[in-house]
């Protein structure tokens, strides 16, 4: 089967998944697959995976949405440069410190906000602005469920048809 045979197979499969309406079976068969597809994703990035790392939860791509963040000192609000299951990074006038925990509110283009803690984990510093990674903290089974559909999505729209 050829790649452009694979992702077309892979496109329904993740509709179906969208709607809800695989079966126990399938949904395995499409949690494989989507493994599959972060896999040949982060080898084309030239990136690596951890021991232990399942690949669709490490898979990280360039998207652009809203952020609140938010401590009891600072209420920023940003756009992200890039997103997976674990985190973000969003470009920031002002460098938060690594460690620093914060209140965050994503806006994902349907349902509502994802709202969770996420720890600032590192900080690049830029001429007059600083990149900062973020992970968040501990997402709900379904939260990150909706987040993993939602960056694979982002990758599969990414790819030509």
């Amino acid at each position: 089967m050829s790649f452009s045979d694979w992702i077309r197979q892979f496109r329904a499969l993740h509709a179906e998944a969208m709607k809800g309406a695989l079966s126990p079976g399938e949904l395995e068969t499409y949690r494989g697959a989507c493994d599959e597809f972060a896999r040949a994703l982060i080898g084309a990035q030239r990136l690596t995976l951890k021991p232990g790392e399942v690949p669709r939860h490490s898979l990280r791509v360039a998207r652009a949405l809203q952020v609140e963040l938010e401590s009891p000192l600072v209420h920023v609000k940003a756009t992200t440069i890039d997103l997976g299951v674990g985190g973000f990074s969003a470009t920031l006038a002002k460098a938060p410190r690594v460690g620093e925990e914060l209140s965050c509110k994503l806006r994902l283009p349907t349902g509502e906000p994802l709202e969770t803690a996420v720890t600032v984990v590192d900080v690049k510093l830029q001429p007059g602005s600083a990149r900062a990674s973020f992970a968040f903290r501990k997402l709900p089974d379904p939260t990150k469920a909706r987040l993993e559909g939602f960056v694979i999505e982002t990758a599969l729209s990414q790819i030509a048809a």
